[in-house]
């Protein structure tokens, strides 16, 4: 795991992104604390910062180069099965010089080109310089869980783990009001776009090539699409019993967890309680003895805290199991480390979690196994349960729409149980009354369109139609509204890659840890799609082949008690501990000079924060307050 950057001068050797290139990569110091590395050819620099993990000899250092000079390599991220083509390469007579995944890689490369995408199993983003050729290869893995952004103009090219590295390069910053908006409804930015205009986000299962001298036009490159999860038809395996779907996610799933055991330091896993994060944590412990799990809990919020499940399937599986147990106002205690760290305004307040069991977790380990991707595939959220009910009991759409408008003046809230309720009726509601596409992104969504017209300080005419275009590019999977697999090939495409991976990419990074993900190996996603959708969720089960295929593994109990999540108290951080910081950055006269909101509606948020029905006004001030903490520290200066 670690931290990959470069850049181009297409005409001038002595270009400013050349010259501050060793300060882009040091933005990336603790992606790769261990080491780091600079290759240059003329106009060309790779660099490279090292997290340790396999063969951790400096053989295994980068940017590594090939012993005919020819062919150099950046790597960030894991190839699970490189020792099976180590050993085919081996027998065509390659000679290797470390026990590294990198070598083999650039090996396959050498002689495969871009086929050799197909053959590695793991999670990575690349760039690949041939000498010889002049030609420069970037590559990110199928699912999207390592990041790759790049920038490009006619003069140059500049490529990086994360965007603050593009910034010390000195690329323009001026904001993308398209991404704005739709930051501002999501609360975090859809790849492939970025809030830095021009910044673009390579795509989940994408490469691009081409040769140094002969630069494509236009801000962006080449992108071609290596892999896509396979849309197979609901009746692929419609004659395949449901006992033998069972098995056959065992076996996957198992393996996957398997080859995501190789390491040469120490390694663990992330506990909640939850099932996706108890089946990994079960499966590891079959292969290691006293495998280190670990969760955090907070004494007080004694409703949201998972421990004491995390704790009994430890004891079930017998790993050693610690607890870092924490009051909530640590989070808040974590707040400016997290937003310091984030290069594009990220507002999933659950990130703080992340962060500060990541930070935890680092001190005992180096990789930590997590069962994310385990909702996405197998219909494990809220909204997935309400889209099922929309299609299968279209009576029960009919009652809500009918019960809503008496709640009409009671807006709801994330922050208590009755009010959660309350909100989720509004949006079933209002989601039934939708197409398929249209409920997909207003369930995403924490503000509609309208909303963010309304915030957003200037002509929304042209932003609004583009806006629109790029919705339909990202809602492009549910236009089958016959087959509920769609729902979850959107999640996977979007939400997955741009705000969970983002999330835990970001938040283990930012301390140096390395995060393994199961759950996305491709032959689990691939076999996830091609089952039946009613495998998955039906009139009284969500990720029901999940829970059978491991039921055997786990306490019983773990099985039957509902999904709980965790929620940062955001509602009373804004009214205690953090006002002062939203007098600071939403204080009307800075509003007005910044020149991006309707300081009316900003206004009117904040009244209705303090109001004793804050609705989602919470979480959209909470997107205000981490976008003007971005805009100062990164456009500002």
């Amino acid at each position: 795991m670690c931290g990959i950057a470069g850049a181009v001068s297409f005409q001038d050797a002595d270009h400013f992104c050349l010259q501050r290139f060793s300060d882009a990569l040091q933005c990336l110091a603790l992606r790769g604390p261990d080491s780091h590395g600079i290759y240059q050819d003329g106009n060309l620099k790779l660099g490279h910062r090292r997290l340790s993990i396999i063969d951790t000899s400096s053989n295994g250092s980068q940017p590594m180069t090939d012993p005919g000079d020819r062919y150099t390599i950046v790597f960030n991220g894991e190839f699970f099965n490189f020792r099976e083509h180590r050993q085919e390469l081996e027998s065509k007579g390659v000679q290797f010089h470390s026990h590294s995944d990198t070598e083999v890689l650039l090996h396959l490369y050498m002689n495969e080109g871009p086929a050799c995408l197909d053959k590695i199993n793991g999670f990575f983003a690349l760039a690949i310089y041939d000498k010889q050729e002049q030609t420069l290869f970037l590559a990110r893995d199928r699912m999207g869980i390592k990041p790759l952004l790049y920038f490009k103009h006619d003069d140059y090219l500049v490529f990086a783990s994360e965007q603050k590295a593009l910034t010390a390069l000195g690329i323009p910053l001026d904001i993308d009001p398209v991404t704005l908006r739709h930051y501002f409804q999501l609360n975090y930015v859809p790849g492939p776009w970025s809030m830095i205009k021009g910044v673009r986000k390579l795509q989940p299962g994408h490469y691009t090539l081409f040769h140094l001298s002969h630069p494509p036009k236009g801000e962006h490159l080449p992108e071609k699409a290596w892999y896509q999860i396979p849309e197979l038809p609901s009746v692929h395996h419609a004659k395949l019993s449901y006992e033998k779907a069972c098995e056959g996610l065992y076996e996957r799933l198992d393996a996957a967890v398997e080859r995501r055991l190789i390491s040469d330091v120490p390694l663990g896993s992330f506990l909640s309680g939850g099932v996706d994060s108890s089946i990994v944590c079960a499966l590891a412990a079959k292969h290691v003895k006293k495998l280190h799990t670990f969760s955090i809990g907070f004494s007080d919020e004694p409703h949201f805290d998972e421990t004491r499940f995390a704790e009994e399937v430890a004891a079930h599986c017998g790993t050693e199991h610690r607890v870092f147990r924490l009051k909530t106002d640590d989070l808040l205690d974590d707040l400016t480390e997290v937003l310091n760290y984030l290069d594009e305004p990220f507002a999933d307040s659950s990130a703080l979690a992340v962060h500060i069991l990541s930070k935890e977790t680092r001190k005992e380990v180096t990789v930590a196994l997590s069962g994310d991707g385990g909702d996405e595939l197998f219909a494990g959220y809220q909204k997935h349960r309400a889209e099922w009910m929309i299609r299968q009991r279209p009576a029960a759409a009919f009652v809500a729409r009918t019960i809503a408008p008496f709640f009409g003046s009671v807006k709801g809230s994330r922050q208590s149980k009755i009010g959660n309720r309350i909100r989720q009726l509004h949006r079933f509601a209002e989601g039934s009354a939708l197409s398929a596409q249209e409920r997909y992104w207003r369930w995403c969504s924490l503000a509609t369109s309208a909303d963010v017209t309304q915030l957003l300080n200037a002509n929304q005419e042209e932003f609004l139609f583009h806006s629109k275009e790029r919705t339909a590019h990202l809602t492009r999977f549910m236009s089958n509204e016959k087959d509920f697999n769609q729902v979850l090939l959107s999640d996977t495409s979007m939400v997955l890659p741009d705000d969970m991976l983002t999330k835990v990419d970001l938040m283990s990074m930012a301390n140096s840890l390395e995060v393994r993900v199961p759950f996305l190996d491709y032959t689990v996603v691939e076999w996830a799609f091609s089952l039946p959708a009613e495998y998955k969720i039906d009139a009284n089960h969500q990720k029901k082949i999940l829970k059978d295929s491991f039921r055997h593994l786990l306490p019983t109990g773990l099985f039957e008690r509902k999904k709980q999540g965790f929620e940062v108290p955001l509602l009373r951080w804004l009214r205690g501990k953090l006002a002062p910081l939203l007098d600071e950055l939403l204080n009307e006269q800075f509003i007005i000079a910044q020149g991006i909101f309707n300081p009316e509606t900003v206004r009117s948020l904040r009244k209705q924060l303090n109001s004793n029905q804050p609705g989602e006004a919470t979480a959209r001030i909470w997107a205000l307050l981490v976008f003007q903490y971005w805009w100062r520290k990164t456009i500002k200066t």
